[in-house]
């Protein structure tokens, strides 16, 4: 059997089959408004003392940036958006609020649901694990928990909510197989986080399996062996032991330099999505922020955030990372990621029509709300913005221009900025990176955004299952955009960064090295394993690869001859 690996490791141990009570919801006609408000009212009392406690063992038994899932889950359950529109539909309705609660929430999960972003699309479950709770409440369901699970063992489930997850005994907990969720859904996140070995998208894996059955899980590859043989299982142990013993020597490279054997200097950064995740990017060492999503400050909402919101939440992270730096992207909604306050057109061609940049350059009034946040939270550490979607030289210009005119505001009002911070664009649309030394004359910095870069440049949608086959890091045509990209920036003397799913690919990771790429970033939970990979390759003879690797005529060719450049850990 074969799933998705989305958390590395090993895992071997008795199969525990986790299958929640199912929550049916039927819909009643009722008289007393004021006495179902009421009901309502007391099951988001009882809810919120269920997260605190989720939070306070999280806290205890994880650590802090996973608890913070809970603190976001508290937010959804008391946002008065969400409450109102809930009271709205008991009341106008005159239905029970178990219904209410399921129809509100339901529209707000396939929101983000048809997003393509995966990371943006994971979101979803937090809205279905917290209105999930309401409901169990409301009907007076007993709590189903792992909290019985006494042995060693692999869970096998539909799907875990970060509130399952929460509650696993990390020291008898050998790997998560789940049918449902990929790499960036919470499942994925908090087993990478506490090393759980995790796998997901396996098709009807509750159908196969009985509890009691005895399990192997190869994390790295998604590969599951059922009832193994003695010789399986001794082979797996082996591995095991030998990753537990890599693990210990990536913790000594807390603090070290991103150095390559030859002396090349380089810089590892975090993704992150909210202010919350950057403890998680410095607890693995990360030199500063690559990659700051500001989406989730506009979605989950009825109106747009204000200036402070946004203000406050760049400004904790400013802070937080002091002279490190923050490259904070502007606003990449549109299309697939939708705003329902925004009244955005429906759009066919999601990945090639009105977002991104080409939306803030429409509605400058959302731009220069943002711009002036982010400008703000520069006087607080080293900030830089990057602009999302560019694909011609006047849009560059004209953002520019934009940006002079909300400095100058600014000044005006006497309200502190750097005035020397770097402005970057990401280079993920294929004309950029052919007109690339142009398009360097005009800015500080290049990020390549490698998820979208692939896709333009192979004409594949990476959220289509049937074509996913043909998404492919590895093919010549995108390493040979990427190498220009590079190559350019330096001729023009701005420095160039990677952002994309590729930058924390270890078999990629000694070829951007050698291509001289500047800064990688990438998951917090990748950076150590990045930063051995940089320590232990010499820039110098990669590069004598270099052209050797870009004239291989095929992806499958290409991933080969890396396999074999890429250093392992030495355990001697």
């Amino acid at each position: 059997m074969k799933g998705i690996g989305i958390s590395p490791g090993i895992g071997i141990g008795k199969i525990f089959v986790y299958k929640p009570q199912e929550v049916k919801v039927l819909k009643r006609n009722i008289e007393d408004i004021e006495l179902e408000i009421n009901r309502l009212d007391n099951g988001i009392s009882k809810a919120s003392k269920e997260i605190d406690e989720l939070y306070k063992l999280t806290l205890a038994n994880v650590g802090k940036v996973e608890a913070e899932i809970f603190t976001a889950h508290k937010m959804i359950l008391e946002d008065p958006e969400l409450y109102a529109a809930i009271k709205e539909k008991i009341s106008s309705e005159k239905v029970n609020s178990e219904w209410a609660v399921k129809e509100v929430s339901e529209y707000f999960i396939s929101l983000f649901e048809d997003i393509e972003d995966e990371y943006l699309k994971a979101r979803s479950a937090d809205i279905k694990d917290v209105s999930t709770r309401l409901l169990r409440i409301l009907l007076g369901l007993e709590v189903m928990d792992l909290l019985s699970i006494n042995e060693r063992s692999i869970i096998v489930a539909e799907d875990l909510t970060p509130s399952d997850t929460a509650q696993l005994k990390i020291e008898i907990i050998e790997g998560i197989v789940t049918e449902l969720g990929g790499r960036t859904s919470h499942t994925a996140i908090m087993a990478r986080n506490l090393s759980i070995p995790a796998i997901a998208g396996v098709k009807d894996i509750l159908g196969k399996v009985n509890h009691g059955d005895f399990m192997i899980i190869d994390g790295f590859t998604g590969k599951l062996i059922l009832n193994p043989s003695v010789e399986e299982i001794k082979e797996y142990e082996e591995r095991k032991l030998k990753l537990e013993e890599e693990k210990k020597i990536l913790q000594t490279l807390k603090g070290e330099r991103s150095l390559s054997k030859d002396g090349h200097l380089v810089e590892i950064s975090g993704n992150i999505g909210t202010p919350k995740d950057i403890d998680h990017v410095l607890e693995n060492g990360g030199e500063g922020v690559g990659l700051y999503r500001t989406e989730f400050l506009y979605m989950d909402r009825d109106r747009l955030p204000s200036e402070e919101e946004q203000f406050e939440a760049y400004k904790i992270v400013a802070e937080k990372l002091g002279k490190r730096p923050l490259i904070i992207r502007t606003l990449d909604v549109g299309g697939d990621k939708e705003l329902p306050y925004l009244d955005l057109p429906k759009e066919m061609n999601l990945f090639l029509g009105y977002r991104a940049i080409r939306l803030c350059l429409d509605r400058k009034d959302i731009f220069r709300t943002q711009l002036r946040a982010i400008l703000r939270a520069s006087a607080f550490g080293n900030v830089k913005i990057m602009f999302p979607m560019i694909s011609s030289i006047q849009e560059i210009r004209d953002v520019k221009v934009i940006v002079e005119e909300v400095k100058e505001e600014l000044r005006n009002e006497k309200i502190p900025f750097n005035e020397n911070l770097e402005l970057g664009i990401m280079v993920e649309v294929p004309a950029v990176a052919i007109q690339s030394r142009e398009f360097a004359k005009e800015v500080d910095f290049f990020s390549i955004g490698t998820n979208d870069l692939i896709q333009y440049t192979l004409a594949v949608d990476r959220g289509n299952q049937n074509i996913a086959h043909l998404y492919n890091l590895y093919h010549p045509a995108v390493l040979n955009l990427i190498k220009m990209t590079i190559d350019n920036g330096h001729r023009e003397g701005i420095w160039v960064g990677m952002c994309g799913e590729a930058a924390s690919d270890e078999k990629l990771i000694p070829l951007f090295l050698g291509m001289g790429l500047d800064e990688f970033s990438m998951s917090a939970s990748s950076i150590l394993k990045a930063r051995y990979i940089i320590r232990n390759t010499s820039k110098e003879e990669i590069s004598s690869h270099i052209e050797k690797i870009l004239s291989l005529p095929t992806a499958e060719d290409v991933e080969k001859y890396l396999s074999q450049l890429s250093p392992k850990i030495n355990l001697n």
